[in-house]
Formats: structure tokens, C-alpha cells, sequence
């Protein structure tokens, strides 16, 4: 399909069309799944984590490499939290409560820490970021456009997320709203709260999920590769809503339609792309960071293979199966380590590949 007509009802079409799917794809589907989300959604709140790293660490529990201990940190506890919203999806009967987006948000963020700042004027501030509860202090964001964008205020908060609770089990019950757009408006309506201190965005796309695997649809990733097209919807959507707290915490579903067509599109990317990701096979044909990759040489694809069924393989090596010139070799090599579909291993011709086949 030529994705400059894919629409969500094509994308979900395509989805039903082939279930029920083998335990072998659920399996590479989850795998895959946990790196990019776990990557994407805390990439764009400024993990330092490489894509690698990520998958190394949640796959196989280890380190590699230069890596912020604070940031390994962040990426277990993101990993936890997934699966803990996961399991909560599957209890189709149970209704959303605050106690279970408190809980998310202290395992998330495993303890409370203190904040030290520098303002323009100078001035020092220190502040405690409490895991698991409500913001005890204002919160704000400066938009890329340099203005100074207002949350909901801690006294306004707990009424507020009671709202948004209640409001979403009752909608949820009269289906008078479709699944997406459920997702779509719980999530405009939480971040114009901005219920906690810290890990506000993390939570709403954790959430976010949660509505849709609730409705057996495929859970999405927001790839921080487009948060910019992420954080214009949102600005967007803004302006139509107005800047009161509580107009956001209330919005309308068809005052939220520049989120909502943004959303729509985003589901229907990520859901079709996991239907290529098991329809499509092919010895050329590989993922990478929710991107099909096709390589224009099949050497490529070779390569790879070897990379990953050989425990130990050199250039020298790659050289003699393949039948190619060193420079040929060292060129398409350093092209995998540039594009960081693979890496070199601590061991001498011992290789990481990151990058996924499609079969």
C-alpha cells in the first residue's frame, strides 16, 4: 500500500485481516515493541541512552559501553512500568483508577529526589520530586515559540484528575467515543494537568497505550526521530482549546481535532508498519527503530546473517565468504556501524546487531 493513502480504518483492516497471528510473531512483535517504546519515550525527555544500549540492557540485562547510571536507571524502571501497565490492560473488567496512575508513576520514577536549578535572574531553587504523588508545586513549559505555557495548579490538581478518571470509565462505558479517540482526548486532557512534578509525558503515553491494548489494538510508539511533528500538535491543539488550565483538563473531542488527526495518523503508521513487520518477508528486508530497511546490495543482508549466527567473525572473515575486495568489505562494514544497526563488541571480531529481519 502506498502510505500517502493509508488511513487508520486501512491500517486496522489490514491488522484483522491477519489474526490470529502465531506465538513465534506475538513473541518478535513484543521483543521489538519493549525496545522502541522504552527507547522512543524516554529519548524524548532526554535519555542518553543509544538504541543499542537499550536493547542490550532490556534483552539481556547488561551495560555496554559509556552509559549515564541515571539513564540505565530510568530505562529498567520505563521497562517495569510497561509491564505493569500491560498486565493492568489485560483485566478487561477493571476500570482506570488514580491509585493504579499513582502506582505507574512511582515505579516509574523509584524514588523521590531532589531538583537543583539555576534561574536566568540566577537565582538558586531546590525542590522534592515525589514519586507516586501530585505536584506540590506550579508547573509550567517554555513553548518553542518562547512563551511561558501554564499547567493545572497543585490545589486544582487532585479535583481534576478525579474528573479525568471518572470521566474516562463513563465514556469508555457508553462507547460513544472510539477507542482512539478515547486515547486521544485522555491524553490532551493529562497533559494540560500535568498531574506530577516529573515524568508527565512517560505516564500519557504509557496511558495511551494502556487504552488501546484494552481494545486489542496494537500499542503505538511516539519516535522522538518526529517529536517535533508531536509537540506541534499538541501546541496546536492549544490554541484551539485555550491556555486555562481547566479548558484543556475539559476539552472537547472536537476541540482537540489538531491532536486528533495527528493521532489518528500515528496509529494508523504504527499499526499497519507492525502488519509489514509479519507479512513482509524477505533476506533483504529488515527493521530498525519502527523503519522497514531494504538494502539496495544483498551483501548487506549477508552480513548481518553472519554477524549474528557467528560468535566470532573479522573482516578478514566477511572478506573470504563473501569473495570481496578488503575495501569493498571495510566500506559496507563501516556503513552498518555509521547507520548503528550494528556495533563491535568488547572481543576481538564479536559483534551487537541491533538492526531486525524481517523473517
Amino acid at each position: 500500500m502506498d502510505m500517502r493513502y493509508l488511513t487508520l480504518d486501512k491500517a486496522l483492516d489490514a491488522w484483522r485481516k491477519i489474526q490470529p497471528i502465531s506465538d513465534d510473531d506475538k513473541a518478535r512483535l513484543a521483543r521489538r515493541f519493549s525496545v522502541d517504546f522504552n527507547y522512543n519515550s524516554n529519548h524524548i525527555e532526554g535519555n542518553t541512552l543509544t538504541y543499542g544500549q537499550t536493547e542490550i540492557l532490556l534483552l539481556f540485562g547488561k551495560v555496554i559501553g559509556e552509559a549515564n547510571v541515571r539513564s540505565v536507571q530510568e530505562m529498567v524502571a520505563s521497562e517495569v512500568s510497561l509491564k505493569m501497565m500491560e498486565a493492568e490492560s489485560r483485566i478487561k473488567e477493571s476500570p482506570l483508577t488514580q491509585n493504579f496512575i499513582r502506582g505507574l508513576h512511582r515505579t516509574l520514577l523509584r524514588e523521590d529526589y531532589e531538583v537543583h536549578r539555576t534561574l536566568p535572574d540566577g537565582m538558586q531553587i531546590g525542590y522534592t520530586v515525589h514519586a507516586g504523588q501530585y505536584k506540590t508545586r506550579p508547573n509550567s513549559v517554555i513553548t518553542r515559540y518562547g512563551d511561558r505555557f501554564e499547567y493545572a495548579s497543585p490545589e486544582e490538581t487532585p479535583a481534576l484528575m478525579t474528573d479525568l478518571v471518572d470521566w474516562y470509565n463513563e465514556a469508555e462505558k457508553e462507547g460513544r467515543l472510539s477507542p482512539i479517540e478515547l486515547a486521544a482526548l485522555f491524553h490532551y486532557r493529562y497533559i494540560r494537568i500535568h498531574p506530577f512534578e516529573d515524568g508527565n509525558g512517560r505516564i500519557a503515553r504509557l496511558l495511551v497505550n494502556y487504552i488501546l491494548a484494552k481494545h486489542d489494538i496494537p500499542m503505538i510508539v511516539i519516535r522522538s526521530r518526529k517529536k517535533t511533528e508531536y509537540l506541534e500538535a499538541l501546541h496546536s491543539t492549544d490554541l484551539a482549546v485555550g491556555s486555562a488550565p481547566s479548558d484543556g483538563a475539559k476539552a472537547s473531542i472536537q476541540s482537540i481535532s489538531p491532536f486528533l488527526r495527528y493521532f489518528r495518523n500515528i496509529v494508523a503508521q504504527e499499526v499497519y508498519a507492525d502488519v509489514l513487520f509479519v507479512t513482509k518477508r524477505g533476506e533483504n528486508r529488515w527493521w530498525y527503530d519502527g523503519e522497514c530497511i531494504e538494502f539496495r546490495t544483498p551483501n548487506y543482508g549477508k552480513i548481518l546473517n553472519m554477524m549474528q549466527s557467528e560468535p566470532v567473525l573479522t573482516l578478514a572473515d566477511i572478506q573470504r565468504k563473501l569473495g570481496l575486495q578488503p575495501t569493498s568489505v571495510k566500506k559496507l562494514v563501516q556503513t552498518l556501524i555509521d547507520k548503528h544497526y550494528v556495533e563491535k563488541g568488547k572481543d576481538e571480531g564479536s559483534w551487537h546487531v541491533f538492526i531486525v529481519p524481517s523473517c
